[in-house]
């Protein structure tokens, strides 16, 4: 398994062991709202842990990547279950503070706003980690975004391309990241971008109309399910 899922196991497993309080009592449940979302991801991660009774057959002996697997599931189904208690009252809700920075050390986000780069930043993510494209990874693609584009304005922008191109390329022989993702808006600029990242550099793509609302929840979910 390699670094980043390991710490996200690592990551969920040392937050349980925090939560654990022999005297904790459970309260009489209150009015609430179902979490349709909440529910469905528990019984995901009840699913994928289930997936090993059946691929560890005869013996139900895990290996300790497996077992880390295994017990990661289980304790996403947990946070879910908890969650659920904590909006009926049942539980108080747990309030922590997870560490972007250490979570992403992993990871080279490109972007294609200068905004979206200061939202990442003040969520802790490190700023060398960020990487802003301001216009396509592939000069063509700028016919699309703008069929009546002068050829001469083309030559400019065929520059710019080739700069970024070098930049992520630094980025990746300095940074090594085991990731790159993509954060861009649902618009035919972010489209291209993620398209032309994944050809070029296998790239995760996330495209996102509210990305300068992003909080450490979002994040979080955007690499632990990548």
């Amino acid at each position: 398994m390699n670094d980043i899922r390991f710490k996200q196991a690592q990551h969920l497993v040392e937050k349980a062991s925090t939560r654990i309080d022999g005297n904790a009592k459970l309260k009489v449940p209150q009015d609430g709202h179902i979490d349709v979302k909440k529910f469905e991801n528990l019984f995901k991660e009840l699913i994928s842990a289930e997936d090993f009774l059946y691929s560890s057959l005869p013996t139900h002996d895990l290996s300790k990547e497996e077992a880390e697997e295994f017990i990661k599931s289980l304790i996403s189904a947990r946070d879910n279950i908890d969650s659920i208690l904590a909006d009926f009252k049942v539980i108080d809700k747990q309030e922590e503070k997870v560490d972007l920075g250490e979570l992403t050390e992993n990871v080279l986000f490109i972007t294609s706003k200068n905004n979206f780069k200061k939202s990442l930043k003040k969520l802790g993510i490190d700023v060398q980690r960020i990487l802003v494209a301001s216009v396509p990874l592939d000069v063509e693609d700028m016919k699309e975004i703008n069929p009546k584009i002068p050829e001469a304005a083309l030559k400019g922008i065929k520059t710019k391309v080739e700069h970024i191109h070098n930049d992520i390329n630094r980025k990746k022989q300095s940074l090594n990241p085991e990731k790159i993702i993509i954060l861009a808006e649902d618009d035919i600029n972010g489209q291209l971008l993620g398209k032309r990242a994944e050809e070029h550099y296998d790239a995760i793509v996330h495209l996102n109309n509210n990305l300068k609302d992003f909080t450490e929840i979002d994040i979080i979910e955007i690499i632990e399910n990548s």
